[in-house]
């Protein structure tokens, strides 16, 4: 699935700017990367698609450590919602898509 079209730009406020670092050791600019590996894996998160149409990527940093991330899109910014490393069963989704 491809919905991210064009440069990409994300949207980082008090709400969720350093808050994966402090549950989940992963920096902002580190879940930035996901957006950039070529095998990344975007699937729509209709469980949690409540208020806002909420998205799931499964992909590799530069450093090629596998993350997973949520994020929603609003005025064509990137929000991202949490990230973390990624566990055995979604290594399995993003490998067998790849």
């Amino acid at each position: 699935m491809r919905i991210l079209k064009g440069p990409l730009e994300f949207q980082w406020d008090k709400g969720n700017i350093g808050k994966s670092f402090k549950k989940h050791k992963v920096k902002d600019k580190e879940a930035e990367e996901l957006f950039f590996d070529k095998k990344h894996k975007i699937f729509k998160d209709r469980l949690h698609s409540k208020g806002e149409e909420r998205f799931r990527i499964a992909g590799k940093t530069k450093k090629g450590r596998l993350l997973f991330i949520v994020f929603t899109i609003s005025a064509k910014k990137i929000r991202i919602i949490s990230a973390r490393d990624i566990n055995k069963k979604e290594v399995y989704l993003y490998e067998e898509k790849t």
